[in-house]
């Protein structure tokens, strides 16, 4: 312990005290493909496109002042700038008032960067034109410097408090990023390189602290660290290690001030008695900073940070993929009932997770990835009606605002219910459910060189890229995860040799196939020349496992999918927005529960499960019907 905290000593001073860092990298394991390379395709295409035509899709009909507000452009903020009404009761939250100046920002450039995504994916002309046109307006909000942000001259890289400068941005930019990938708009371009430049230079590296901003709540600035998304993703596209030598300059600058939201610290992840805290937003997404810092410098104390913080967030993460984030983590574990999980946090761990994929190359990522977006993410979305809950829990046992019924004192709490916007509490959650699709759907496919493509994440899709300087498109066939029979359909303009590499999830207890095929630890390897038309076929056998939490709750899953017994309830309506739109209520009919037992007989039927448990209130043993997780709305998930 003592020689790490040397090294983080000696790390600190070398790195903070150098204009220009020469720090050397740690290789990546895997390469990302262009974003719109990998387009989805089945029941995730169509549930895209349900989500394009509901709440994702009119989010900026849905609240317009926030997603209106000219905050890039003819409204930048400045000095005398008032607090912004936002339209949320803003009780028992925030800190300060000073982070509802810039959130518009986060609100308007989150649901575009998801709009951006989705439009693209789908390949919606209507929605692409509209895009465009954004695309178009943002550019001419640039000065002559290359700014691109909400700040006015006097005040833009001049803090000593809250604010939102780097945060703006990151949202912003990973739109805008996304857009050119798919574009390859130079003029686009040149502006992103220009407006990155410019943050580099009002924050030197060695010369400047862009996340010193007093004693006080910071919620903004520690969502600017996020900033360096922007970064790996400009390295990612040009190579240049200039992009990652500023991240790990972001990453270590925080570490060394004072910041409201401090779980990824270095001195605190080094400190094995200290427990994960923090607001989980922040908590989740600074796992990318941390990766990319990792990453950017092969250095022993980074390397062993990034190890504890994973672990440490798998011990506050439901079995279903929901970290805790209601709002704050508070040193809890995670529980099925007493712990909630926000949409935004999905989203952001979800996202850094696949960072870790990419560079790690570690099989047990995909799996938190899937398991997330199929079970936690899946299950916070109303299966019936174009909205999702901000909170929510595995066991649900009512969404009447509150949790489970609870009564949290000093704060009047409405989370615990499903809308197409939560304005009441923050337009935060809706704009990242547009976001999580296209973020999963983009790490489906890797490549580990040039003639091997790396199938990491499971789901219908479509892709198109380049084998050995050769067009091959690959189709992926299959309803998974509802069912677990996969079709590969290839096609190449001529006959082609190269090494497709697919998962096999860790719940595998069989691989069913005609195909030769190796294994590569968890991959599964087709080595050959592929004809023009080519398919390669498959089927992973699954069985019902019992899976135990930290509080020794058993949690019932076939394959990818945790199963839960959906309660029976009232639907009672609130806020009504445009025409389809509505806030939804459920109470139960009924508050019966059911416990575990060990001869449970459970059995896997037609995409249910069958067992038998021990009925709370008769005390009887019943058998009782499983559906999949994500299809429930109250339900009992663990006994």
């Amino acid at each position: 312990m003592k020689k790490i905290i040397f090294i983080v000593i000696v790390f600190f001073n070398y790195t903070m005290s150098s204009q220009e860092n020469t720090n050397s990298k740690v290789s990546e394991k895997y390469r990302l493909l262009p974003f719109g390379t990998i387009k989805p395709s089945g029941w995730l295409k169509a549930q895209m496109q349900k989500d394009l035509n509901g709440f994702v899709g009119n989010l900026d009909k849905l609240v317009p002042d926030l997603i209106n507000d000219p905050i890039y452009s003819s409204v930048r903020l400045h000095k005398n700038s008032e607090v912004k009404d936002l339209g949320n009761n803003k009780e028992g939250d925030a800190a300060g008032s000073e982070q509802y100046k810039w959130w518009n920002s986060e609100t308007q450039s989150n649901w575009w960067d998801g709009y951006i995504r989705n439009a693209i994916l789908l390949n919606d002309e209507t929605a692409l034109q509209k895009v465009k046109s954004y695309i178009d307006g943002i550019l001419k909000t640039q000065d002559e410097d290359g700014y691109i942000g909400i700040y006015d001259k006097e005040l833009r890289y001049q803090f000593n408090s809250e604010n939102g400068e780097l945060w703006s941005k990151a949202t912003l930019y990973r739109g805008l990023l996304a857009y050119y990938e798919f574009s390859k708009d130079p003029v686009l371009w040149q502006a992103l390189v220009k407006a990155v430049d410019n943050v580099m230079t009002n924050y030197p590296i060695g010369k400047s602290s862009p996340f010193s901003s007093g004693k006080e709540f910071n919620g903004g600035v520690s969502h600017g660290l996020t900033f360096t998304d922007v970064l790996d993703q400009m390295y990612q596209l040009t190579g240049h290690q200039k992009y990652t030598d500023y991240a790990l300059f972001l990453y270590l600058d925080f570490c060394q001030t004072y910041q409201s939201e401090k779980d990824v610290q270095l001195s605190n992840i080094l400190n094995y008695n200290y427990k994960l805290q923090s607001h989980g937003v922040h908590t989740y997404e600074h796992l990318r900073p941390l990766i990319v810092a990792a990453y950017a410098s092969n250095n022993e104390a980074l390397q062993k940070a990034l190890e504890i913080y994973l672990g440490r967030i798998a011990k506050v993460t439901t079995v279903t993929g929901g970290a805790i984030g209601d709002e704050w983590i508070a040193e809890r574990t995670a529980h099925a009932t007493q712990t909630g999980y926000e949409y935004c946090s999905l989203h952001e761990l979800l996202d850094s997770y696949t960072v870790l994929l990419q560079k790690q190359g570690n099989s047990a990522a995909a799996d938190a990835i899937e398991n997330i977006f199929y079970n936690a993410a899946q299950g916070s979305r109303n299966p019936d009606h174009s909205c999702i809950a901000y909170l929510k829990t595995d066991n649900s046992f009512e969404m009447n605002g509150t949790r489970n019924g609870e009564i949290e004192p000093n704060r009047k709490q409405t989370r615990y219910k499903y809308s197409p916007a939560h304005q009441d509490v923050a337009v935060c959650c809706n704009p990242n459910a547009g976001r999580i699709s296209p973020y999963f759907i983009a790490k489906a496919w890797l490549k580990e060189n040039d003639n091997t493509l790396i199938n990491a994440l499971l789901m219908p899709n479509v892709v198109g890229t380049e084998i050995n300087h050769q067009p091959v498109t690959i189709e992926t066939i299959t309803n998974y995860p509802f069912e677990n029979q996969f079709m590969f359909k290839i096609s190449n303009p001529k006959e082609v040799s190269f090494i497709l590499k697919i998962r096999k999830p860790s719940w595998v207890k069989a691989i069913i196939t005609n195909e030769k095929y190796s294994m590569e630890g968890n991959f599964i390897v087709f080595d050959r020349k592929f004809k023009v038309q080519d398919t390669v076929s498959f089927s992973f056998e699954a069985e019902v496992i019992t899976k135990e939490d930290q509080h020794k709750e058993h949690y019932f899953s076939y394959g990818a999918l945790y199963f839960a017994l959906p309660i029976e309830a009232i639907e009672i309506k609130g806020k009504s927005y445009l025409e389809h739109f509505t806030d939804l209520m459920y109470t139960p009919k009924s508050n019966n529960r059911y416990q575990y037992i060990k001869d449970n007989k459970a059995i896997y039927k037609e995409g249910k499960l069958i067992l038998r448990a021990k009925n709370g209130n008769t005390n009887q043993i019943e058998s009782i019907t499983l559906i999949p997780f994500g299809k429930t709305i109250l339900r009992q998930a663990s006994f």
